[in-house]
């Protein structure tokens, strides 16, 4: 598992940030017509498949399985709809967000590639339901899931890589710390030397 995980909005981004050292990225598109993120994923498909890039694609589990993407990223409620028996058919790995010990017993049952935990520490990406989970959470959640990868999401910076990693964590995943950069290129090189 990668320890610098990146996560962007548009296939724009993933092109200008993936030469800068990203080797695992997930494309997270919110709104878009199907014909669109169709021709998002499929150029971010081959764009990392250029630059020896594993492409996560979030939510739309059926375009990745179209368009032969390997991997997906589904949240709880994508896991009430996703088909997981399709997925595994096709070879299909799947990363799965959680919140709770409900969710992450849940998400254990379908053996993930990863399980996701966050936020972490107080995220400005968007409204949510929990608050910062905290460093604690995060060995209590590696003690739970054992071998499979356990990735910290939520206001992660650079300089708090150590602690999240000391944690137990296995992948650290970043959104708005580069995105919000004044020079998201250099500061998302600054994360792929933090974690290398």
């Amino acid at each position: 598992m990668e320890r610098f995980y990146l996560i962007v909005g548009h296939v724009g981004r993933l092109e200008l940030l993936v030469p800068q050292g990203a080797r695992l990225v997930q494309l997270r598109i919110k709104d878009a017509s199907e014909a669109e993120l169709r021709r998002q994923i499929a150029r971010a498909r081959d764009f990392c498949a250029v630059h020896g890039a594993q492409l996560v694609v979030n939510d739309h589990w059926q375009i990745a399985l179209d368009l032969n993407c390997s991997f997906v990223h589904l949240g709880q409620e994508d896991m009430e709809t996703a088909d997981f028996a399709a997925l595994n058919r096709a070879g299909v790995r799947y990363g799965l967000s959680t919140h709770d010990e409900a969710e992450l017993e849940r998400a254990l049952r379908h053996d993930p590639a990863y399980v996701a935990l966050g936020p972490v520490y107080p995220t400005l990406l968007k409204k949510m339901k929990w608050g910062p989970q905290g460093l604690d959470r995060v060995s209590r959640w590696k003690q739970i899931a054992g071998q499979t990868p356990l990735v910290a999401i939520g206001g992660l910076t650079p300089a708090r890589l150590p602690g999240v990693f000391a944690a137990g964590a296995d992948s650290a995943a970043v959104v708005t710390d580069i995105q919000q950069a004044d020079d998201p290129e250099a500061r998302c090189r600054q994360w792929a030397e933090a974690c290398a």
